[in-house]
């Protein structure tokens, strides 16, 4: 990626967390304010990014993209509230190792 691209990303993602609009100008000030030079083609790029597609579902999406390909289902608030909570362990009881003392000794050379 270049520096354009990452620097317009994190202002795109910058304006979509505090719910501002993304436009070509909101994305080129932030950069401005950040004293970074970027071409002036990429803001205008990721407003219309941000027209056609919903940024949250990048976000949301872009966790499950390493290359695994069973969606990733964010779980519930209630789920989460019911998975903090302590669950009881059951023991199982494992089985005793055998003791090595009636074992003979083995010569392999005889």
């Amino acid at each position: 990626m270049s520096t354009g691209q990452v620097a317009c990303t994190y202002a795109a993602t910058i304006l979509h967390d505090d719910g501002i609009p993304i436009t070509a100008e909101k994305i080129a000030t932030l950069l401005k304010s950040a004293n970074v030079a970027v071409e002036s083609y990429w803001p205008r790029l990721f407003a219309k990014l941000a027209e056609k597609t919903n940024l949250e579902d990048l976000i949301v999406n872009a966790a499950g993209s390493g290359g695994c390909s069973v969606p990733v289902a964010m779980p519930s608030p209630s789920a989460a509230a019911s998975a903090a909570a302590p669950a009881v362990e059951e023991k199982k009881e494992e089985p005793e190792e055998e003791s090595d003392d009636d074992m003979s000794p083995i010569n392999l050379f005889d």
